[in-house]
């Protein structure tokens, strides 16, 4: 791409860009939706940017991919689809007020696109920069996985785009997570004339769900959680399957390889019940040494920027997770994630952006060594 002039951060220029994003409902998995979305965040990135954004057909919806051109240095990475159903929109519509933005979506994550895409166009140069805009982020990135790891490695570096750390931190380390669902088989009878001629599958699932529960080790930061559970069909009928479902989070490779066997080996306590286990830790965890080169030059140009490490995932962990140096939470100031209450600090927005012009002035100046 050729030289251009630089440009200020307007703030109302991303509020408005910001409302055209939120206005096109994108539930993840909703495919229609999806692809209005994918072609609404092409036109955002190419009236900002120049150039053309391709659409990457998936099972899951559209990925975006936008390329300056030349050798890739740095890939701004983000997704456009969100958890909240078609409707919402109409309930909780794009409002600005008191200093806040709201709306379905302005925090996880199209606050942080579009403070990308302004930081982007106040550089008088963006040749070597990629952004990938992802359909599937909110229901585990399967089918978009490959290609961040794809541009990750060609790139070498990435900057993530969710919403900041609370207080406005950067994120420099997040725990692996995944999800396993255990499924439990007895055997139906009547529970009044002859109950013990079934297998209760839902005692089965009780014995199991404190086994499984047992497993986490919080002091080193392991958490496994039962959070949804299903058995039986009526009242007098012994349950002849149930079901459980599991969030597990992990700091750390040793860790995701024993749960991980631990489910395996999930054994079951009545004679004949059977037990299958289907999942896994998804998401390899996030180490804080992928961050450390990234987060001493964001610190450079925002200094007292904090870095945590949480626990909720991203694409951030599969880059991280290849060894290629990731710095996550540059999105918006803001909070409320997935819930009605969802905002974005609008005062925070051009020091945000102005954060991603600097950072990748600084990623093209170091020349890979970070």
């Amino acid at each position: 791409m050729t030289k251009r002039e630089a440009v200020d951060v307007k703030v109302d220029a991303m509020i408005e860009d910001l409302r055209t994003l939120v206005e096109v409902e994108s539930p993840s998995r909703d495919l229609d939706a999806l692809t209005e979305s994918a072609k609404t965040v092409a036109e955002v990135i190419e009236n900002r940017l120049g150039g053309h954004a391709v659409l990457i057909a998936s099972e899951a919806g559209p990925h975006v991919h936008w390329s300056a051109g030349g050798d890739p240095r740095v890939l701004i990475l983000g997704h456009h689809d969100t958890v909240f159903p078609l409707g919402t929109l109409a309930r909780r519509p794009f409002a600005v007020a008191d200093g806040h933005a709201t709306g379905p979506g302005v925090f996880d994550m199209l606050g942080g696109l579009v403070q990308a895409v302004h930081g982007l166009a106040a550089l008088d140069d963006l040749s070597g920069v990629e952004i990938l805009v992802t359909a599937d982020e909110e229901v585990g990135s399967r089918s978009s996985r490959a290609l961040i790891e794809e541009r990750a490695r060609a790139c070498g570096a990435v900057l993530v785009f969710e919403g900041a750390a609370d207080g406005g931190g950067v994120k420099t380390g997040r725990k692996g997570c995944g999800t396993f669902d255990v499924t439990i088989t007895g055997r139906a009878s009547h529970a009044g004339l002859e109950p013990e001629a079934g297998i209760n599958a839902l005692v089965e699932a009780a014995h199991q769900v404190l086994a499984i529960a047992a497993l986490g080790r919080p002091d080193i930061g392991t958490t496994v959680t039962p959070t949804v559970a299903s058995a039986g069909t009526l009242d007098n009928v012994v349950p002849a399957e149930a079901t459980v479902v599991v969030d597990v989070r992990v700091e750390s490779a040793e860790e995701k390889e024993r749960i991980e066997a631990a489910f395996a080996a999930l054994t079951p306590r009545l004679a004949g019940a059977q037990i299958t286990v289907q999942g896994g830790v998804g998401r390899p965890p996030m180490p804080e040494s992928a961050a450390a080169g990234l987060f001493a030059m964001a610190r450079q140009l925002i200094p007292g920027l904090e870095g945590r490490a949480v626990g909720g995932g991203s694409d951030g962990n599969f880059t991280a997770a290849l060894g290629v140096p990731t710095l996550d939470g540059l999105g918006a100031v803001g909070g409320g994630a997935h819930a009605d209450h969802e905002y974005v600090v609008v005062e925070a927005m051009a020091e945000r952006a102005n954060l991603v012009t600097g950072l990748v002035r600084a990623i093209r100046h170091a020349g890979g060594t970070f």
